[in-house]
């Protein structure tokens, strides 16, 4: 049996009152300043290892682990970007089920498989004059781990995400953010 109108969930003076943790006010808003543009230059790792695209698999393997990396750009002989491969492409090459069929009971075959076999062509780049707001933008939308940084079609550098959160960080170390700590103690 129903009495009455239903109760509401939550009383209108109560969905109406201020916040109990309002936000920042205008004065507060204008305090807090991001850093002028970063560029990728800054933030990218120089001179990384690279791999050339006839090298084995084995060999990438045994570079990317001896330099604790997962990221691996591919150039050619006129040391030209042409892929990249991550540790991921290395396990899945080892074992995908065409690879495994193809090499069949022969697993010493594994060691004539070449990195263009496994790596991934087509690879996303970045300019070391980018923003590094927008290379982080275009690693997340895409979930991808590193950018090569190219000049031309050299590789100059990569960006990977800990390079990322690495400039993150430095952004917040110099007290970026550092005033919302004393206004949560307000607050509170």
């Amino acid at each position: 049996m129903r009495r009455g109108h239903p109760k509401r969930s939550i009383p209108r003076d109560v969905r109406t009152r201020r916040p109990l943790h309002p936000g920042r006010d205008a004065d507060e808003q204008e305090a807090v300043s991001w850093p002028e543009s970063i560029r990728v230059r800054e933030c990218m790792t120089r001179q990384p290892a690279v791999i050339h695209a006839d090298g084995l698999v084995r060999g990438a393997a045994e570079m990317m682990k001896a330099r604790k990396i997962r990221h691996l750009p591919v150039v050619d002989r006129g040391d030209r970007l042409v892929g990249i491969v991550t540790d991921r492409d290395l396990r899945q090459a080892i074992f995908s089920p065409a690879i495994q069929k193809r090499l069949g009971n022969r697993a010493d075959a594994l060691k004539t498989l070449t990195v263009a076999d496994v790596m991934t062509r087509g690879v996303m780049t970045v300019r070391p004059a980018a923003e590094i707001r927008e290379a982080a933008r275009l690693m997340h939308e895409q979930k991808i781990g590193a950018l090569p940084v190219v000049e031309g079609d050299r590789v100059v550098g990569i960006l990977t995400e800990i390079d990322v959160l690495e400039a993150f960080e430095r952004v917040l170390g110099e007290g970026v953010i550092a005033r919302p700590y004393r206004w949560a103690a307000a607050y509170r």
